[in-house]
């Protein structure tokens, strides 16, 4: 059976991050799967068509204000969600005003909706120590759904101790990759000049900060080693920075690929020798799914989602709170002795697609009965 799927996100393609690459991915698999897939999200500059189709999926857009900041205030979304013959309203993401709005309207009128949380780290201490204050907030809301969807057991687990909810009203659906393994003479390529990779947004809790501290002891150690860090936002100059502080400045690139550019990337992990992630939270980042599927190692930090990647065996990891010496020795340790994890047991897009389609098969055949 086919079904009338609305995905409600902040934003999607072509902004592209973790939630924007899921919608993406997912979306177009669960379109070939015969389901009619919609895609509804914001457009703070109105610069991006109001409906557009692409791969047999249709996107909508609203506006949203105001420019230049994240809150997502999007009055629009209440009439799309509640106008449309939806069976099933898919809110991705829960951290902005655009999920409390599309929850409202489809409680009002009375479709069935699922949310997952796409939860995420910040900068910020004020907005992390708000978070406590915002999900209190919309717990009635997240209360209504028909299922709760964490990208990772530690994310559902998280969810259902925080809102007080039972956790059997929570699914784990993991996030996928489709980047083709490394090919052996990239792998010889990359072991004859060490190159380190540090990915995601530059921002402080990402942790580009302490592969850069770490770098000095292992150019020591390795002295062909080098470092780049992928990525762009507001920390690049202090990255910069510290990196000619600490005298490593030739040895440091950082600079950023369109996220929208998925050839790119790959050929960015595929370059790589060990790429790490050694940030304060991540739920189930795509760029780790990304990584191993192409073949590399990857060492991230003991904490949240990330820690349940290391206990299944996909990664290797340290504490949270290893000093510059810890951080070295893991690099330089994984460097010389990597965790390649076979790629048959890591989750694809098509994985992700269809167990989705099984949430909302569950979700309607039980408001069928």
């Amino acid at each position: 059976m086919s079904y009338n799927i609305l995905m409600v996100s902040a934003r999607s393609f072509p902004h592209m991050g973790g939630i924007e690459t899921h919608i993406h991915e997912v979306s177009r698999r669960l379109s070939d799967m015969g389901h009619r897939v919609t895609i509804l999200s914001t457009d703070t500059e109105g610069s991006l068509p109001a409906e557009e189709w692409s791969e047999g999926v249709r996107t909508l857009r609203v506006r949203a204000w105001p420019r230049g900041r994240d809150y997502y205030v999007a009055p629009g979304i209440y009439g799309k969600v509640k106008s449309g013959d939806w069976d099933i309203v898919h809110c991705q993401g829960y951290n902005t005003a655009v999920p409390v709005i599309a929850m409202a309207s489809a409680l009002r009128s009375g479709t069935p909706f699922v949310v997952t949380f796409h939860s995420g780290g910040h900068s910020s201490r004020l907005r992390n120590a708000g978070r406590s204050l915002q999900q209190a907030a919309i717990r009635p809301l997240l209360a209504r759904a028909s299922r709760l969807i964490g990208v990772s057991r530690f994310e559902s687990e998280f969810f259902a101790r925080r809102l007080r909810l039972p956790r059997d009203r929570f699914v784990v659906v993991p996030n996928g990759s489709s980047i083709a393994p490394q090919s052996a003479e990239s792998t010889g390529s990359s072991a004859a000049a060490p190159l380190i990779l540090s990915v995601g947004r530059l921002e402080r809790y990402k942790g580009h900060h302490r592969v850069i501290d770490a770098m000095p002891e292992v150019v020591r150690q390795v002295p062909s080693a080098r470092l780049q860090i992928l990525g762009s936002g507001p920390e690049a100059d202090s990255l910069r920075s510290r990196a000619d502080n600490l005298g490593i400045g030739p040895v440091v690139e950082i600079g950023s690929i369109d996220p929208s550019h998925r050839q790119g990337m790959a050929e960015a992990f595929r370059r790589a020798t060990l790429v790490t992630l050694l940030s304060d939270y991540e739920a189930h980042p795509i760029s780790v799914m990304e990584a191993l599927s192409a073949g590399r190692p990857v060492l991230v930090t003991h904490t949240s989602g990330l820690a349940e990647l290391a206990d299944q065996g996909l990664v290797r990891s340290i504490p949270l709170r290893s000093t510059a010496v810890d951080v070295a020795e893991a690099l330089v340790r994984n460097l010389s002795d990597p965790l390649i994890p076979p790629s048959t047991i890591l989750p694809t897009w098509e994985d992700c697609a269809a167990q989705l389609a099984d949430v909302y098969r569950d979700v309607l055949g039980v408001r069928a009965s």
